[in-house]
């Protein structure tokens, strides 16, 4: 599974982390370049459910399936 979130969108709310029931998602250390603190990924935890994606406001992450 890839976790990819849109730097240019994501504003740093948290959202997508608190929604996670497979706790893919956590606080990051990384800012993008407006400064924001990216969540950090731990993609093999990720089951593809999408709350990260229904919840987030600004649609700035989406999970895809690998081959």
């Amino acid at each position: 599974m890839k976790i990819l979130i849109d730097e240019a969108y994501c504003k740093g709310c948290g959202l997508c982390i608190t929604v996670c029931p497979q706790h893919a998602l956590a606080p990051g250390s990384r800012r993008s370049q407006k400064g924001y603190l990216m969540p950090a990924t731990a993609e093999d935890k990720c089951d593809s459910c999408k709350s990260c994606e229904i919840i987030c406001p600004d649609f700035a992450i989406v999970t895809v399936k690998e081959p």
